[in-house]
């Protein structure tokens, strides 16, 4: 089923804003939210440069307030009917990366990525799966994270928990939508270039940059798998590696 009318959230940056581009190049119609409406504007010229045939709808959206998420989503759902045409996938990618090792003073900011990141996940995929059930189709993408396998320490420990939060709870509407014309997929990335992790400082291992992680996230949310690393190598590697592995060599890896 081709999904041509897409809804992406957290779109002014980093893996939404590159997915949203390459979205464009197939010819997909758009609606992107994020708190930062300047960045959404530069974004939406952009887009409709590379697909000048594609609509492109923007608005304003902090995921942490509950109604403007509902709110937002059946405002998008109701822009792609003036079209004639229906909401036809939702990408929940909203995140931070604040934050850092516990009991150091950091409770203000590790709790603002514990609510951003799955209470405020939890909300989009509540507003997601409403639209979806009332009108019967649709496919909700969770972007979690290879951290989701494994706990990391330092600035990644609430992320990493918030993700596998986030796994969780999609594996868990993936069971509820069986046999159901309604796709849900979980996207596992490993580290792909962004404002995110650029703030970490150290840089990561296996890096890739946001244009091909991009290309490759969308490639694997068009196949509509239940789940999908990205890139599949070397992470599937490391996530066999890892799992059983000492905290001792896993801090040397990751920490």
């Amino acid at each position: 089923m081709k999904r041509k009318n897409i809804l992406i959230t957290g779109a002014s940056s980093g893996l939404g804003m590159g997915m949203a581009k390459e979205f464009a190049k197939q010819g997909c119609n758009l609606a992107l939210c994020a708190r930062r409406t300047d960045k959404l504007k530069t974004l939406m010229a952009q887009l409709e440069h590379i697909s000048p045939a594609s609509k492109v709808f923007i608005r304003q959206l902090d995921v942490n307030e509950t109604k403007a998420v509902f709110d937002t989503f059946h405002a998008f759902q109701k822009d792609f009917e003036s079209i004639g045409g229906t909401l036809d996938r939702i990408i929940v990618n909203a995140g931070i990366g604040r934050g850092g090792s516990l009991g150091k003073g950091l409770e203000r900011p590790n709790q603002e990525t514990a609510m951003t990141n799955f209470v405020g996940a939890l909300t989009q995929m509540e507003a997601a799966m409403q639209i979806f059930r009332a009108q019967n189709h649709g496919h909700l993408v969770a972007v979690s994270s290879m951290s989701a396998f494994r706990g990391y320490p330092g600035s990644l420990n609430v992320y990493a928990a918030t993700k596998a939060g986030l796994k969780s709870l999609a594996q868990g509407a993936q069971m509820e939508v069986l046999n159901k014309p309604i796709k849900v997929t979980t996207l596992f990335p490993g580290f792909i270039q962004s404002e995110m992790t650029d703030s970490i400082g150290k840089r990561p291992p296996f890096m890739i940059s946001l244009d091909k992680g991009a290309r490759l996230l969308v490639r694997a949310i068009n196949k509509e798998k239940k789940s999908a690393i990205v890139p599949y190598w070397p992470w599937r590697l490391i996530k066999a590696l890892t799992t059983n592995m000492g905290p001792r060599t896993y801090r040397k890896l990751f920490g």
